[in-house]
């Protein structure tokens, strides 16, 4: 007997209650991300008011990225012991505090500890294993699938957001831009008190492609620390895990570290206006969304380590193609429509990829050590990259860097080799 009246009135038209969570996880995580992308866009605004430089700004960056990512598998473990509710919650009010907190920022340290730690640690009590716990719990059937929208809603969030938040800022200032991120995160919280559930056994339901519906098991035994470092611990004795974070670092690194941090302050190098720079991460944004929705129905359906080829190999070229574009309208549009397709399209595949050789139960926790990986490729990048501007007075050899590495990765996916565990 299904004890909520929204999944009751699903069932009556034959909608899974699975696709409401996914609606309000789209939701919150497509917020979130417009919080991690804004740095973005507000980068050189905060040099033009504070006169902080490049490197200095970098610093709190990266550090907010590599919070989002090394909290990841400590997330999963937060999740499985109190429930998604209750983090997703968590998450939204850390960020949406730190954000308030700095509309009076007034020092470089003020940014390093509010963008950097808090908005880090915040938007990591969630970070990308949310998405993967989700689809994993809810899903047997069709989750490559919902793993692709939600990643879509994550990396979309953060590209098209930015032109409105750079309009925001040209025309009332930075400051105007963050209030808004604040008011729509507390739409998202309300959301999710509304909706979201922590396992379909809550409801009575099966998950999305089953039968039965088993209980909901007991919350783990243990510390949470002791969990994510346990399974870390089985995950790292295998070759699988190491080619899977090297392939995910590289992801970071060429993606949230390097395009989502830098792109923009590159393209204002060439003479091209903040407003357009970020009008072409909306571009991106768009085509993502096709990409990785794409890419979760190929990866139920396709061998998921040749899409990763595939996906890294492309992303790689377009990289390289793109100081040769003379940063033209037509080079820079035909940069984003190639870029903006694999964006983030290597999430669906690899979340398959892990939940099919550690088991579904351990899967969002192995994914968070991965996803950990990606995170300290993009805070390099992120600090690399600035660092390179401050001191070369030229952002191009990262992007020259970025290219050739995801050439490297398309090379070392083909060897995870097929002898996938089943995923229960």
């Amino acid at each position: 007997m299904l004890s909520s009246p929204v999944a009751a009135a699903l069932a009556r038209r034959n909608v899974h209650y699975g696709w409401a969570v996914v609606g309000v996880t789209f939701l919150t995580m497509l917020v979130s991300a417009g919080a991690v992308g804004a740095p973005g866009v507000l980068l050189l605004p905060l040099q033009r008011e504070f006169g902080w430089s490049t490197a200095e700004i970098s610093v709190a960056l990266a550090i907010r990225l590599l919070l989002f990512g090394l909290m990841g598998p400590f997330a999963a473990a937060l999740i499985n012991r109190y429930g998604v509710k209750r983090m997703v919650l968590a998450s939204l009010t850390v960020v949406s505090s730190g954000l308030l907190l700095s509309l009076a920022m007034r020092e470089v340290w003020h940014l390093i500890l509010l963008w950097g730690f808090v908005v880090g640690f915040g938007t990591g009590l969630t970070a990308m294993v949310l998405g993967a716990t989700i689809a994993t719990r809810w899903f047997t059937r069709r989750r490559g699938l919902a793993v692709g929208l939600l990643t879509a809603s994550s990396a979309t969030g953060q590209l098209v957001f930015m032109p409105l938040l750079s309009m925001l800022t040209q025309q009332m200032g930075w400051r105007a831009a963050l209030a808004l991120l604040c008011v729509l995160l507390g739409v998202a919280a309300l959301a999710v008190l509304a909706l979201m559930r922590d396992r379909p056994a809550d409801l009575g339901l099966a998950a999305y492609g089953e039968d039965d519906a088993p209980a909901a098991p007991p919350p783990p035994a243990g510390s949470v620390a002791a969990a994510a470092l346990g399974a870390l611990r089985d995950a790292a004795r295998t070759r699988v895990f190491w080619m899977l974070f090297a392939t995910f670092f590289i992801c970071g690194a060429s993606t949230n570290g390097l395009i989502q941090t830098h792109l923009i302050p590159l393209c204002v190098d060439f003479g091209v206006p903040e407003v357009r720079a970020a009008g072409l991460l909306a571009l991106m944004g768009i085509f993502d969304f096709v990409g990785t929705v794409a890419s979760g129905w190929l990866s139920d359906r396709y061998d998921n380590r040749w899409l990763l080829f595939w996906y890294y190999g492309l992303r790689g070229l377009s990289l390289l193609f793109l100081p040769y574009s003379d940063f033209t309208f037509y080079g820079l549009s035909l940069f984003a429509v190639f870029y903006g397709l694999d964006w983030i399209a290597t999430v669906p595949p690899t979340v398959r990829l892990t939940a099919e050789r550690f088991g579904r139960e351990r899967a969002n926790l192995v994914f968070g050590w991965v996803f950990a990986g990606h995170q300290i490729g993009a805070a390099c990048a992120a600090f690399g990259a600035g660092y390179a501007r401050s001191t070369l007075d030229t952002y191009l050899p990262a992007f020259f860097i970025a290219g050739l590495l995801c050439l490297g990765a398309a090379a070392l996916v083909p060897a995870l080799g097929r002898r996938p565990t089943p995923a229960g």
